[in-house]
């Protein structure tokens, strides 16, 4: 018989549940902004129509339904359903839900087992779950908020299908709204601004927002209706989501990168400025800003590595908040300067030719010959003094003698490099005359 009641002998029926426990969808179509994953053509959707479900890998931010969408399957799927956390579960209690899940097998039951925050297992614990999974065992719907391409071992991801869902939009968000107000049978104390601005703070999670929502609704309801500027005072502004070691790091540092190369000086600063508000560790947004003078500007204006280092020591010497103005006015700099990645491209080249002819010799005549026997082997023997030769270049070859020429720096004519690519022609052309007068 269901136990009514808990351990201090309460009704479960009168222990006050949460606004958003109580609007957790009874049905698959209830759930608001995943239709990419949820309607009859999406994965899920042809899933529940077949009635054949796969393991799978749910990804999306928080308060995005990845717990609703998995006890929704598990009642559609009719197999048990267990849900564990990772943060708190480890081996022994692993070991238990699959020790059951094959007994039950046994009886011809499957098992569909949910895990919230699947990235927090570390890799032997991930590697648990393989053979469970392979052989059908179980059913695997994991959760995370977090890129499983960082956070889970390959082997299990590829076992799975990843369906990513969306934060939710402000169209889904005030959904959601109007549903709490049907199920409180009141309006939110606010205007047009503050319901507006409620969705802001809620920045796409719609657990967040109800939270939010059952504040205000526990406000006295004679309460005057809250605007933007009311609604803050009322409630706690949230901190953005962002979390410095895992994937908001590195999607907000390659949206500034990608700002940057795409020369959006506006949206460079915005992404700057998130990353700043976050906590993020300014001398680690000057490194990457470092390492983009070098990718993406290179020799097309040499002075954005020299400015690169001057706003690192700036904000070294300066600290916070004065050295951030360092990292904005670099920012700056970078997005307004010519771009190339002519440097970039040439390393990838050099390397990869460097490791297929990896093992060859200089030519002799560029070698020093220290010594007596060294001198009777040919080393050094021709070798011509550049600034001894006409145009102070000698054209003699510097690639090992069995290996042909290779060009692997193509300069554009973005800003300096346009002189480079000059002088690069100039020095091709003598190289060749040099050459046919040797033939």
């Amino acid at each position: 018989m269901k136990n009514l009641f808990d351990a201090a002998g309460v009704s479960r029926d009168k222990v006050p549940r949460p606004l958003a426990d109580r609007l957790r969808p009874s049905d698959v179509s209830e759930i608001i902004g995943q239709d990419h994953l949820l309607d009859k053509e999406a994965p899920i959707g042809r899933m529940v129509a077949a009635g054949r479900f796969a393991s799978m890998i749910l990804w999306g931010p928080p308060g995005s339904g990845k717990t609703s969408i998995a006890r929704l399957l598990a009642d559609k799927s009719g197999f048990h359903f267990e849900q564990i956390s990772a943060v708190f579960s480890g081996v022994s209690e692993l070991r238990r839900v699959f020790d059951s899940a094959n007994v039950r097998r046994a009886d011809g039951i499957a098992t569909l087992l949910f895990v919230d925050e699947v990235h927090r297992f570390n890799r032997a614990q991930q590697d648990s779950f393989l053979p469970v999974v392979e052989d059908g065992t179980i059913i695997l719907i994991g959760a995370t908020t977090e890129n499983p391409s960082f956070e889970l071992n390959a082997a299990l991801v590829s076992r799975c299908q990843v369906l990513v869902l969306r934060r939710l939009g402000v169209d889904s968000l005030e959904q959601l709204l109007v549903r709490a107000e049907s199920s409180e049978r009141r309006r939110l104390p606010l205007d047009q601004s503050g319901r507006s601005a409620l969705c802001d703070i809620a920045d796409g999670d719609g657990r967040y927002i109800l939270n939010l929502a059952e504040e205000l609704f526990a406000l006295s309801e004679d309460q005057p209706l809250l605007d933007r500027v009311g609604l803050i005072e009322t409630i706690s502004q949230r901190a953005p989501l962002y979390d410095k070691a895992q994937e908001g790091h590195y999607s907000l540092i390659s949206a500034l990168h990608k700002s940057l190369r795409g020369s959006d000086v506006d949206a460079g600063l915005y992404w700057l400025a998130r990353m700043l508000v976050a906590g993020e560790e300014p001398l680690y947004i000057a490194r990457r800003l470092v390492r983009f003078s070098v990718e993406d500007i290179g020799l097309a204006d040499p002075l954005a590595l020299s400015q690169a280092i001057a706003a690192r020591d700036a904000y070294i010497f300066l600290g916070s908040p004065e050295g951030e103005l360092a990292l904005a006015q670099l920012v700056v700099y970078l997005a307004t300067a010519p771009k190339s990645n002519s440097g970039y491209r040439a390393l990838i080249s050099a390397l990869d030719s460097a490791r297929e002819n990896g093992s060859l010799m200089p030519p002799k005549h560029i070698l020093n010959a220290p010594t007596s026997l060294l001198n009777d082997l040919g080393y050094g023997h021709g070798y011509q003094y550049d600034h001894d030769t006409p145009d102070r270049f000698s054209g003699q070859n510097y690639f090992p003698d069995e290996m042909q020429r290779k060009r692997f720096f193509f300069p554009t004519t973005q800003g300096y490099e346009r002189k480079v690519a000059e002088r690069l022609e100039k020095w091709r052309t003598l190289r060749e005359k040099k050459e046919g007068a040797s033939e």
